[in-house]
């Protein structure tokens, strides 16, 4: 089946797509058939052979939904725009009140036993500070 889509080429920061017909099995970076336009998403400017891109779709090419959407917000073709992507989804207030609760409380030691930790420590002198501390 043939695609008409992106081949994205440009540097890291700087995209700048090729839009080209190609099998739909081909790697995105890989060979194509023809190269019917560019697009520069930084300026918004779209260069389109509009008959060649019309001739690829009564050949039965279809265009990927990116594509599609471009071109049809540039009137190249007629139709509506379609969902490209799909957004994550939030777990609904239902099944977020269905999933078990954890049970989490705070520890927080007595004042007894801060009173035992501050007792048991204590200062231990070594042999090296004896032995400086006597002339």
């Amino acid at each position: 089946m043939l695609k008409i889509r992106l081949q994205r080429i440009g540097k890291r920061g700087q995209a700048y797509f090729r839009i080209i017909v190609t099998e739909h099995t081909q790697k995105p970076k890989g060979r194509y058939l023809e190269l019917l336009g560019t697009y520069n998403p930084h300026e918004d400017k779209v260069n389109v052979d509009k008959e060649r891109v019309l001739s690829w779709l009564s050949k039965g090419a279809q265009a990927s939904p990116t594509t599609h959407n471009l071109l049809v917000g540039r009137k190249v073709i007629e139709g509506k725009k379609v969902q490209a992507w799909k957004a994550k989804s939030k777990p609904l207030k239902s099944e977020v009140s269905e999933l078990p609760k954890l049970k989490t409380e705070a520890v927080i030691p007595s004042k007894e036993i801060k009173e035992v930790m501050v007792e048991e420590v204590s200062v231990v002198e070594t042999p090296a500070e004896q032995s400086i501390a006597t002339p």
